[in-house]
């Protein structure tokens, strides 16, 4: 629940109307931002419940034209107002803010008008999100939370109205995965749902009335499934179906909105080739250490690829069984906070909860096995969710394939990068990071490559016990991150085969064939954002390896780390302004 301090100042912030920079008081501009930040989650009130404030979590927005002509017209008035603002007046922070926001309004207008995915990206169509959190976030009682469901969903028929009159020219995948999602939303509305209802404490006449509304969604669902998979069946059978690469010019663009680096799309994937050649040399160096224990009877092949995937072949083997993948996960999260406490290494918080639960069936088939979902800024002690996709749709040799990926060593680098101290400690910080503006404007290549930085500071600083193994191991799991950031310019750029990516992840990053499966199915539904975790990465341990080199041996990694994080999930190079000012 959101104490009532809380309430009063997001009460006060509701009724501000955006400061204009050409009042008689002239507003400074920290009121200004703010206030116009509040305007913005007003009027999206799907992103103010993911924000962790609710008091809009009954209305929908519809993706209607007229709708996304008035977001175009806000974006280019509140511009002006940014523009009115003179950087040379502004402290650091608010530069940073000034920028936050110029970046997400001219986004805004960029997706809307001319990367236009609301036309051929089917899966941006769904009401389940907000549905599933208002239904796991306890904020308010339960039939208060059933009511604003109900209200959501009576609103249902007119959101996929609108959601059909958008699509044309969609691609094939984004038309497979708004299939799979869709059904993971028929199911979240299903038979639990109802018996939710009924246990409830509601009038029989507010049961009824959901019931019905609950049957009329599951109806507009169905028939929007049905209307997808005829559309599948005809980009099948189209050769001249829309391709889902986007090309140099889009992939350039969105790479400067979405990643905000100081590097191009171009040089982040030309380091990422050299970054590649670097792990190969490291891992050919422990392969050759390791070998002899391992092969004493095998003489070492003179293909360098060739010995470093037969060591990982061979070690892939010690994974946990099947069933006790999750309970593996949760076993290591308590050593991991442990580990960062007795190592002094950044400040935790044990009142926030994470918990791990399987991922909803609403959010999978996009390829991403696990990920973390954080409360928001506004309610920042909710329950933080580590979700874990299960292998319950694997065959036996799909699922064997998945937990070699994810083998002994590996696994343990996944919950540093998702847990501690990676997503979930890094976004509690965030959440307590005094700007509402940085905290909510979430930069991903932040986000990600703090995770990956994670990784490497862990093991660096001891855990795994400096073995060579887990290096090997580590050296496996970043080649994921590179030929990530590699194959997604080559993909959507430069057109990179099907072939030639599982050819670069089964043969030069030593991945299962499950695993490379998943990724290129990931690879033509996204764009961008797989080159986030190596983008930011590179730039948080350049920086990080700078200051140390001036400070010597003044340099205190938790005091870096504490600090680094204080700025919420601003861009990497906003950080470093704000660090070096």
């Amino acid at each position: 629940m959101r104490s009532i301090t809380l309430a009063a100042i997001l009460l006060a912030y509701s009724a501000l109307s955006v400061a204009q920079p050409g009042d008689a008081d002239n507003a400074s501009f920290s009121q200004f931002s703010e206030s116009l930040m509040m305007e913005m989650l007003e009027r999206n009130p799907e992103w103010a419940l993911y924000a962790g404030r609710y008091d809009n979590a009954h209305l929908v927005t519809l993706p209607t034209p007229a709708r996304f002509a008035d977001d175009v017209a806000f974006a280019e008035q509140a511009l002006a107002q940014l523009a009115e603002y003179p950087v040379d007046t502004l402290t650091a922070s608010e530069r940073i803010d000034q920028a936050l926001l110029r970046n997400e309004l001219e986004s805004m207008q960029w997706y809307l008008t001319a990367f236009r995915d609301w036309q051929w990206d089917p899966s941006s169509y769904n009401v389940a999100g907000p549905i599933g959190v208002i239904l796991t976030t306890p904020y308010a009682p339960e039939e208060e939370r059933l009511r604003t469901i109900m209200a959501r969903l009576e609103q249902v028929p007119e959101y996929y109205r609108a959601a059909r009159a958008n699509i044309s020219d969609p691609t094939l995948p984004h038309t497979e995965l708004a299939i799979t999602q869709n059904q993971g939303t028929r199911n979240l509305l299903g038979e639990s749902l109802r018996e939710r209802v009924m246990a409830a404490n509601l009038e029989q006449a507010e049961k009824d009335r959901f019931e019905q509304l609950r049957v009329q969604a599951l109806e507009t669902v169905d028939g929007f499934i049905t209307e997808l998979e005829q559309l599948q069946q005809l980009l099948t059978d189209n050769p001249q179906a829309r391709g889902f690469r986007i090309g140099a010019e889009l992939y350039e663009e969105k790479f400067r909105y979405d990643i905000q680096s100081g590097f191009t799309a171009r040089e982040m994937y030309e380091r990422a080739l050299a970054e590649k050649e670097r792990l190969h040399n490291d891992m050919d160096a422990i392969t050759r250490e390791l070998w002899p224990g391992y092969f004493p009877d095998t003489a070492m092949p003179d293909d360098r690829l060739q010995r470093i995937g037969m060591l990982v072949d061979l070690l892939s083997d010690r994974h946990v069984a099947r069933d006790e993948f999750f309970a593996e996960i949760r076993r290591q999260i308590p050593e991991l906070t442990a580990f960062v406490a007795e190592n002094d290494l950044l400040d935790q918080d044990p009142s926030r909860p994470l918990v791990v639960r399987e991922t909803p069936e609403y959010m999978r088939g996009s390829g991403a096995g696990a990920s973390v979902s954080a409360p928001g800024p506004f309610n920042p002690t909710a329950d933080t969710y580590y979700n874990v996709t299960p292998l319950d749709g694997y065959t036996e040799e799909q699922a064997a394939s998945y937990l070699r990926e994810y083998n002994h060593w590996v696994l343990q680098i996944l919950n540093i990068h998702e847990a501690v101290p990676g997503h979930y400690t890094q976004l509690v910080h965030g959440n307590k990071s005094s700007g509402l503006i940085k905290s909510l404007l979430r930069n991903g290549a932040m986000i990600e490559g703090w995770a990956v930085y994670s990784e490497r500071m862990m093991l660096e600083e001891g855990w795994g016990n400096q073995e060579p193994e887990m290096w090997l191991m580590y050296g496996k799991w970043n080649l994921r991150v590179v030929t990530n950031a590699i194959m997604d310019y080559a993909v959507h750029v430069l057109g990179m085969t099907e072939d030639e990516a599982m050819d670069m992840m089964l043969n030069e990053a030593f991945q299962e064939q499950t695993e490379a499966e998943n990724k290129w199915r990931r690879i033509r539904l996204s764009q961008v954002q797989l080159t986030s975790y190596f983008t930011g990465y590179a730039e948080i341990y350049d920086y990080r390896e700078r200051v140390k080199e001036r400070q010597g041996d003044d340099f205190d990694l938790k005091a870096f780390h504490n600090e680094f994080l204080s700025y919420g999930n601003a861009p990497v190079p906003a950080i470093i302004e704000l660090m070096e000012e």
